[in-house]
């Protein structure tokens, strides 16, 4: 049985975790708790429970995956059942760990407990419900949570709610992968991408300014805040809207599948636009400049 790192890459579908830090990043600098050392243990935190799911996500999917997606680790017989099984328990339990090691047994319980709930209620009875995708968009905003504070989490509110927008309707989407989307779901990705573009450019551009998230206090207007929010918003509906509008001409397999991993990597600049906005643009700048990685290492292990 083949055991070699990048068969568990595959399993994980690895390269798909870079949209994952954006999210705690955001959440954390909109409740203003920007500790880099906090924050980067709790990302890391949320990507272990990102591999988590998508390691029970291939087990609980076994049967139907080999039907569907034989190439897979699982039905392929490159992986058996118990070793996906034991991958997503044990990076579940490094998750919680490295939670409670940053942020002590509040932020394990009323954090990363529940996100980790989540990820695993999913996985294993809603994905194939009608709440499925509420589910996922669920998972996600509690991911943009994660680091927030006590009394800190309604400041992170609105970011939580963009990335859940987002993430529901790409996994309305994602339902679609195997056999091709009916009429109107495509078009429902589309709607949401440009709502949530015109919803940020309108904030951008009436808001005021965000405070620093190191001082609290409001800020003077900063130029490169908005240079980057607006450049950001435009690479998230870039991304988005061409495979989207592609899909809805033609809501083919192929088409629906390149629109859902579009999506998916759509989130890393709609990250560094909440980022951005959040009053730290020269930290927003990595997330856009990982697109094009994600774009090539997409090309290697598949992100759905």
């Amino acid at each position: 049985m083949n055991t070699s790192p990048a068969l568990y890459a595959e399993l994980v579908r690895a390269p798909a975790a870079l949209t994952v830090p954006g999210d705690v990043v955001a959440g954390a600098l909109a409740a203003g708790r920007p500790g880099a050392l906090r924050t980067t243990a709790l990302a890391a935190s949320s990507v272990t429970l990102y591999w988590a799911g998508m390691a029970l996500n291939d087990w609980a999917d076994r049967t139907q995956d080999a039907t569907e997606r034989p190439h897979r680790p699982i039905p392929s017989g490159r992986l058996t059942p118990r070793a996906a099984l034991a991958t997503a328990t044990a990076l579940t339990g490094a998750g919680l760990g490295l939670a409670a090691l940053a942020g002590g047994r509040h932020t394990l319980l009323r954090r990363t407990l529940p996100l980790a709930t989540a990820v695993w209620a999913y996985d294993l009875g809603l994905k194939h419900t009608a709440l499925g995708p509420a589910a996922m968009a669920a998972a996600r905003a509690l991911d943009v949570l994660h680091a927030t504070g006590p009394g800190r989490l309604p400041a992170a509110l609105p970011a939580a709610a963009t990335v859940a927008a987002h993430t529901y309707a790409v996994t309305r989407l994602s339902r679609h992968e195997v056999d091709g989307a009916p009429a109107g779901e495509p078009e429902l990705s589309l709607a949401t991408t440009t709502a949530i573009t015109g919803a940020g450019t309108a904030r951008l551009l009436t808001a005021p300014p965000a405070a620093p998230a190191t001082t609290g206090h409001p800020a003077p207007h900063h130029p490169a805040r908005t240079l980057v929010t607006a450049t950001a918003l435009a690479a998230y509906a870039c991304t988005c809207t061409r495979a989207q509008s592609a899909a809805a001409r033609n809501p083919s397999p192929p088409r629906v599948r390149a629109a859902v991993g579009a999506g998916i990597h759509a989130l890393l600049p709609l990250q560094a636009a909440l980022i951005a906005r959040a009053g730290a643009p020269l930290l927003a700048l990595p997330f856009v400049a990982a697109l094009p990685l994600a774009g090539r290492l997409a090309r290697k292990v598949s992100p759905t």
